[in-house]
């Protein structure tokens, strides 16, 4: 079973009462251990329940092996692996999911494994931040921190979303294998 992910634009902008626009942003929110992260939706063609992954030698940590998607051979990327999280919490198979990328990003059919998919997201541009985003000049898969605020008992407190440039690690991985 997959759910399809379609949308009009990746960003756009919309008029604000002073001569300044907001960009607004479309996202597939998933979850890697106990953290948020978000690529851009139009980087998505599907989302897929998890399905057997058959492994092949001499490839990259982070390469998890293919899988047959409907008669097209989809190599799978480890996510989590890849971003070196850690394993903290065991996940159940059964909630994993694979996301498939457009074929426009990647030169082969290719998806990645997320440990769950929570949802499609818009955001203005202003509840990102691009500041903090990268400890290193030299990481650049992290976009930006989107915030938003949600409800904590009495309080209201941000929860931070984890936006990552995935044709960024895909040209990485290209290279490497």
């Amino acid at each position: 079973m997959s759910a399809k992910i379609s949308g009009p634009v990746a960003t756009s902008k919309s008029p604000v009462t002073t001569d300044k626009t907001i960009e607004t942003i479309q996202i597939v929110e998933f979850v890697l251990g106990n953290e948020h992260f978000a690529i851009d939706l139009f980087d998505v063609k599907e989302v897929v329940e998890y399905t057997t992954i058959t492994r092949l030698p001499n490839l990259p940590s982070y390469v998890k092996g293919i899988i047959d998607l409907r008669g097209e051979i989809t190599m799978i990327i480890d996510l989590k692996h890849r971003l070196n999280i850690p394993e903290e919490l065991e996940t159940s198979i059964e909630s994993s999911r694979i996301i498939v990328l457009d074929d426009k990003i990647a030169e082969s059919k290719t998806g990645i494994l997320v440990d769950d998919v929570t949802s499609v997201s818009t955001f203005d541009g202003n509840q990102v931040d691009h500041t903090s985003a990268s400890v290193s000049k030299e990481e650049t898969s992290i976009i930006g921190i989107i915030k938003r605020k949600v409800k904590a008992g009495d309080k209201e407190v941000n929860e931070l979303i984890i936006w990552i440039d995935i044709r960024h690690l895909l040209s990485d991985i290209e290279i490497a294998a």
